[in-house]
């Protein structure tokens, strides 16, 4: 695919990344788990990576993540190379970058409070004058939830829902740019599931924040995003804005997952 096909072409980048491969193994045996994909993001967009298992979508968000190192490729974080990123220059990109995964439960310290979890996460913050009780409600308050019905709770007393969603406020207190949701619905029944995908959806506005969101279903990404890749055998074989991706897919893949998507008058 060609790596310029959709690539913004403003000033206001976010996220660029540029030839990003992730091999395992050194022999003829090696796998190739992400092969030369390239896309960039803009201040604000929400862009949904799609595939199958094993498509090499959740590699992708570890290296992005940098909790995997990169065979070959470069990123850029608001046009700063971070590729190759220790130490402090790396503690500064993981403020910035922040992740929201699959199960919240596991996430989560289970002896801490919500309030303590919160804490410690805002006293990582780059302002030390920062009032943390008032950044810790805002937080909650961003993803929905009312801060005195949950700060003293631990995570054995909240649901699913209400877990994934403090794990979305633990991720704003670092006021971060860019947040990779990796699968952050595929626990949560269909309810919940669609107050997540509006939470992020709102955040945009709200937080300013760029979310790149990772998912096996095609039809989260034709309701959260504005664009739309998909990724099969490690690679990008389409990527565009959603409603193209969508309703007009180019690739035989993209149509063979829409085609497993239910409609309404498949049920009944």
């Amino acid at each position: 695919m060609n790596e310029n096909m959709n690539k913004p072409n403003d000033d206001d980048i976010v996220f660029a990344a540029s030839g990003l491969t992730k091999t395992f193994g050194r022999s003829e045996k090696a796998i190739r788990a992400v092969d030369d994909v390239s896309f960039a993001m803009r201040r604000g967009e929400i862009i949904t990576v799609v595939g199958e298992s094993g498509s090499g979508k959740s590699t992708l968000a570890r290296m992005i993540l940098r909790l995997l190192p990169i065979t070959s490729g470069t990123m850029a974080l608001n046009g700063t190379d971070v590729t190759r990123l220790r130490g402090r220059g790396l503690q500064e990109y993981w403020r910035q970058v922040q992740a929201v995964f699959q199960d919240p439960f596991s996430a989560f310290n289970q002896f801490f409070s919500v309030r303590r979890l919160l804490h410690r996460s805002g006293k990582l913050l780059r302002h030390a004058d920062v009032d943390l009780d008032s950044r810790m409600r805002a937080a909650l308050e961003q993803v929905g939830m009312h801060p005195a019905e949950v700060l003293d709770k631990y995570p054995h007393e909240l649901s699913g829902g209400q877990r994934q969603r403090i794990m979305i406020a633990r991720a704003l207190m670092m006021e971060p740019k860019l947040l990779i949701a990796d699968e952050a619905t595929s626990m949560l029944d269909a309810s919940l599931r669609a107050t997540i995908l509006n939470v992020l959806f709102d955040l945009r506005a709200d937080a300013d924040l760029s979310v790149l969101f990772i998912t096996h279903d095609i039809g989260q990404a034709c309701y959260l995003s504005d664009r739309v890749l998909v990724m099969q055998h490690g690679k990008l074989v389409e990527n565009g804005p959603t409603e193209d991706v969508i309703f007009n897919p180019k690739h035989d893949y993209t149509q063979r997952l829409l085609a497993d998507v239910p409609r309404l008058h498949d049920v009944g």
